[in-house]
């Protein structure tokens, strides 16, 4: 979501590329559905952290507490900083409840990346 929101948001200062530590090869079908409800069309892929490996990045921002544990320091160019949230994915309950869980993610997204962008 985080990728999505940068590039949908801030695209004429920065570009957002996600990864993941043990990417599923798909984006959550929630995490689109929850974009799409603030007017955001995400078609990104999920891809793993070594598709990125010999790339130079301005930022470098860990966003769930697995990849700050799992990739505790970034070996390309870039300031690395964690920004922890909650991974929506593992949220338990009935559809609806883990909706709310990915709503609450998308939210804290957009409230905290304006400061991590500057």
């Amino acid at each position: 979501m985080a990728e999505a929101i940068v590039n949908a948001h801030y695209s004429n200062e920065w570009q957002a590329f996600s990864a993941g530590t043990r990417p599923t090869g798909l984006v959550h079908p929630m995490a689109i559905r929850v974009l799409r409800e603030i007017g955001i069309e995400h078609h990104g892929e999920s891809k793993s952290v070594e598709h990125f490996r010999n790339d130079d990045f301005d930022l470098v921002v860990t966003v769930c507490d697995d990849a700050n544990e799992e990739c505790p320091m970034w070996l390309g160019k870039g300031k690395r900083v964690h920004e922890g949230f909650r991974d929506p994915a593992k949220a338990e309950g009935n559809a609806e409840e883990r909706l709310a869980v990915f709503r609450q993610v998308r939210d804290e997204m957009l409230e905290k990346i304006p400061n991590l962008l500057k």
